[in-house]
């Protein structure tokens, strides 16, 4: 090997490793002041994560995990995986298993299907509808997200755990504000922490602050596998378009985010208790 081609190997070495110091230091200062601006985990909580196997809940496990280990506060945490027998996706159970050993984490993973049949069968057939009539239909996701919810909440209270953490970035809590907005006429979003009245937990989001785009880029740095199987139906939704919207709105005025959050935040709706 020449000497040069050594050299420019070094090189390119060296920036990876820096950009992934970079990178590590952002997401774990951003979700740290995430913690102590919204007061999302105190001593003493017992929290369990919705670990769905993609890239946001992978993350928020890992800084969770590593954060335990500080013991300030002083928390405990746990994972829970939920399969759907009747949709189409798949995610390596045997990963996510390996995942969480090597954080010292204790995953459960139940298996469960639509309580309440959804109005557009997960099938082969049900691939070829058309967006517009998805959406003429209440939209499946909601249908699957209300059954991993339960599955979370149900293991939650069994477990003696008090707060439920979920993997909702920044981009996820901004595009809501506008989906509501567009649709609904109002302005709401996910909060950052929803205290539930019927029953002792509270719902956090400890990745409000970190923008998707540092996720991937830590997730492709890191490895992280991807799911097997992706769900047919995560590209036709209004979330999808929204998104684009937003894209747009970037590309306008680079401030967009700040002046969104900004806004939800001086309206009161990042915390619900």
């Amino acid at each position: 090997m020449q000497p040069s081609t050594w050299t420019n190997i070094c090189v390119e070495k060296h920036n990876r490793d820096s950009e992934y110091h970079r990178l590590e230091h952002r997401l774990k200062e951003r979700f740290v002041k995430a913690m102590a601006a919204y007061h999302l985990i105190e001593d003493d909580d017992r929290i369990l994560v919705g670990l769905s196997g993609g890239k946001d809940s992978l993350l928020l496990t890992e800084l969770l995990a590593r954060r335990a280990r500080i013991q300030h506060p002083r928390f405990t945490v746990e994972a829970l995986h939920v399969r759907m027998e009747n949709i189409h996706y798949e995610t390596d159970t045997t990963y996510l298993q390996q995942f969480c050993d090597n954080l010292g984490v204790r995953l459960h993973i139940i298996t469960t299907r639509f309580d309440v049949a959804p109005p557009v069968e997960y099938s082969a057939v049900s691939q070829q509808i058309t967006a517009s009539r998805l959406r003429k239909q209440k939209q499946p996701c909601f249908l699957c997200s209300w059954n991993r919810r339960k599955q979370l909440f149900n293991l939650a209270q069994e477990l003696g755990c008090n707060k439920i953490a979920l993997g909702h970035h920044q981009d996820d809590i901004i595009h809501t504000a506008l989906l509501n907005l567009t649709y609904q006429a109002r302005f709401a979003t996910m909060p950052v922490r929803l205290k539930m009245r019927k029953m002792p937990l509270t719902i956090i989001r400890p990745l409000c602050l970190i923008q998707e785009t540092d996720i991937k880029a830590y997730a492709e740095l890191q490895g992280y596998q991807k799911q097997q199987k992706l769900c047919p139906y995560e590209t036709n939704s209004h979330r999808t378009d929204i998104k684009a919207v937003y894209d747009e709105l970037e590309q306008l005025n680079p401030e967009v985010r700040y002046n969104i959050w900004g806004a939800l935040e001086a309206d009161n709706k990042l915390i619900e208790d």
